[in-house]
This record gives structure tokens, C-alpha cells and sequence, in this order.
């Protein structure tokens, strides 16, 4: 796996744990936590908490369908991506000294979408 895509894997992770966390045992949060904010390894964290290295990558795996299920479900991570997005073309339309009519049209259509 090549740096870039761990560095996507993280962001990805960290971003569902963000959101849907709170849907995972305490010790699902704590492994994950361990292992994706403080860049711990398995086998440190399994040193840290008196469990094998097998039982880390369980428990992070498991937690990882978790986060993943639940955004099948619901959406949240993605709907907040695309707001984002959308967020960042309007500031981008509005800071421009003129606004063109074909540029405040799709300000409009960014604004009618954002407020569904």
C-alpha cells in the first residue's frame, strides 16, 4: 500500500470515526484511536493493552466494517463531502470582484441544493 493511499486510508477512517464513533464499543474507539490519531502500531497497542497483535487487528477491522456499514446507511460522510465542496465553489464565486450572471446562476443552483 503506497503512502498516499494509508495517508487517504486515515483521513477516510478518521473522518467516519468523526461521525459515527460513538456507534462503536469503548474499546473499538480506543483501538482505533490508538492506531489511526496516534499512529501506534498493532503490536504496540497490543503491548499497551495486554492483548495479542491478532486481537488489535480484529478489533480495528471489525470497528472499520462498522464505521463503513453505517455510512452505507446513512450517508452522512459523503453528504458533508459534497456540502464542503459546494461550500468551497460558492466562497470561490462570491470573493471574485465581478460575479459573472452565468457564475451567479450556479451560486444559486449551489445555494437551492445546499438549503434541500
Amino acid at each position: 500500500m503506497g503512502c498516499d493511499t494509508m495517508l487517504e486510508d486515515t483521513t477516510r477512517v478518521n473522518l467516519l470515526y468523526d461521525f459515527y464513533g460513538s456507534l462503536l464499543t469503548e474499546k473499538q474507539r480506543e483501538c482505533l484511536e490508538l492506531y489511526y490519531q496516534d499512529d501506534l502500531s498493532l503490536a504496540e497497542i497490543a503491548d499497551q493493552d495486554g492483548i495479542s497483535r491478532q486481537g488489535v487487528h480484529d478489533i480495528v477491522k471489525r470497528a472499520v466494517k462498522t464505521l463503513d456499514n453505517a455510512e452505507k446507511s446513512l450517508g452522512l460522510v459523503a453528504r458533508f463531502t459534497t456540502q464542503e465542496k459546494d461550500l468551497k465553489r460558492l466562497h470561490q464565486i462570491l470573493s471574485q470582484k465581478e460575479v459573472m450572471d452565468s457564475d451567479r446562476t450556479e451560486a444559486l443552483v449551489i445555494v437551492e441544493k445546499l438549503m434541500e
